[in-house]
C-alpha cells in the first residue's frame, strides 16, 4: 500500500528535510544515492501502486508517490510535499510548449529549492563556438523549443514566488550501459572530418553528483553547464567507443549522403555543432568530475561484456 503522504507531513523538528524527485529514471536512481544522507525522499513514478518501479524505489531508498505530470489533478497530492525538488521528468514529444511543467507549476510552494535539467540544445547551432551560460538561445527544433518553455516558465515561477531555481543544462548523457555499441555494430554512418560537428558529454554518475551540489550550493537562480572537458567531435567521439570494445569504426559520409541514410531525429542531433565552457560548475559549485573526459571513463569499463 502507498504509504500515506498526510502521515509523513507530520514531522518534528529532527526530521530530515524533504526532497521531491520528478522524472526518477536512471539518473533519479544514481542520484538517490547521494541524496539520502541528507533527506527523506519522496519520488514520483506514473506508474500504478504496487508496481515493480515502486518496490524498485523502496528498494534505493525512497518514497514512491503515484503523480502523472500529463494529468494535472493527479499533481495535488504533491503539493506542499517538499520545499527541495529535482525537475528530471522531460516534456511530451510534441509541440513547442513544455504541458509537464506547466502543469507542475500548479503545486509548486513559495520559496521553494528547485534544480531543474535542461538540455544544452536550447542554443541550437553554434558552428562550433566555444561559449559560456550567458550565450543567447536559439532552439533550432521543437524539442529543444519546448526546453526553453520549461525554461521560461520556470524562471518566471522563481521570480514570482521568492523561489531558487537553478537549471542545468546537460548534453548526451553516457555510462557503460548508455553508449552507441548498437550503432557500431549495425555500421551506422557517422559525418565525414569536414562535415562533423562538435559535441558535449557528461557521464550519468557526474550529472547526479552534479545535481547534489546545485542543491546546496549553487547561487540562485543560476545556469549551469553540465558537462565535462571532452572537446570531441561526434564521429571521434564514436572511434573512441569503437577502439575500446574493438568494433569497426562507423564508416564516414559527407552530409548530402549521410541524409539519406539516418532517420531525421538522428539527423538533427548531427546538424549542431557546439562546445559548452564547463568552469562555473568547477569555480562555483566545486566540482571534481569523476569521469572529465569520456577516454577517462572508457579507461574503466571493461570491454569483455561486450565482446559476446
Amino acid at each position: 500500500m502507498q504509504p500515506s503522504i498526510s502521515n509523513e507531513r507530520r514531522s518534528n523538528k529532527f526530521a530530515k528535510q524533504r526532497c521531491l524527485i520528478i522524472g526518477c529514471g536512471d539518473v533519479g536512481m544514481r542520484l538517490l544515492p547521494h541524496l539520502r544522507e541528507h533527506f527523506r525522499i519522496f519520488a514520483v513514478t506514473s506508474q500504478a501502486v504496487g508496481s515493480v518501479r515502486f518496490a524498485q524505489l523502496r528498494a534505493a531508498g525512497a518514497i514512491p508517490v503515484f503523480a502523472d505530470l500529463d494529468q494535472a489533478h493527479t499533481l495535488k497530492r504533491l503539493a506542499g510535499l517538499a520545499d527541495v525538488i529535482v525537475h528530471l521528468a522531460p516534456p511530451r514529444g510534441e509541440g513547442t510548449i513544455d504541458g509537464r511543467t506547466q502543469n507542475l507549476l500548479t503545486i509548486l510552494p513559495e520559496k521553494a529549492r528547485l534544480v531543474y535539467i535542461s538540455t544544452t540544445g536550447v542554443y541550437g547551432d553554434c558552428i562550433g563556438a566555444e561559449f559560456d551560460e550567458t550565450r543567447t538561445l536559439n532552439p533550432n527544433n521543437a524539442r529543444a523549443k519546448r526546453r526553453v518553455s520549461a525554461e521560461t516558465m520556470l524562471r518566471a515561477w522563481a521570480k514570482r514566488r521568492g523561489a531558487n531555481l537553478s537549471i542545468l543544462r546537460v548534453p548526451g548523457i553516457y555510462a557503460a550501459d548508455r553508449l552507441p555499441i548498437e550503432r557500431l555494430r549495425k555500421a551506422t554512418p557517422a559525418l565525414n572530418e569536414a562535415d562533423d560537428v562538435y559535441t558535449n558529454h557528461i557521464h550519468a554518475e557526474d550529472l547526479a553528483l552534479l545535481i547534489k551540489l546545485a542543491i546546496f550550493r549553487a547561487r540562485p537562480n543560476r545556469v549551469y553547464h553540465a558537462v565535462d572537458d571532452s572537446d570531441l567531435k561526434m564521429a571521434d567521439y564514436f572511434d573512441l567507443v569503437a577502439d575500446h570494445f574493438q568494433l569497426a569504426r562507423a564508416p564516414r559520409l559527407a552530409r548530402k549522403e549521410l541524409e539519406q541514410q539516418v532517420s531525421p531525429m538522428l539527423l538533427s542531433f548531427m546538424s549542431e555543432s557546439r562546445r559548452l565552457k564547463n568552469q562555473r560548475i568547477k569555480l562555483e559549485l566545486g566540482a571534481r568530475l569523476l569521469f572529465p573526459t569520456v577516454a577517462d571513463a572508457l579507461k574503466q569499463i571493461s570491454s569483455s561484456s561486450y565482446l559476446s
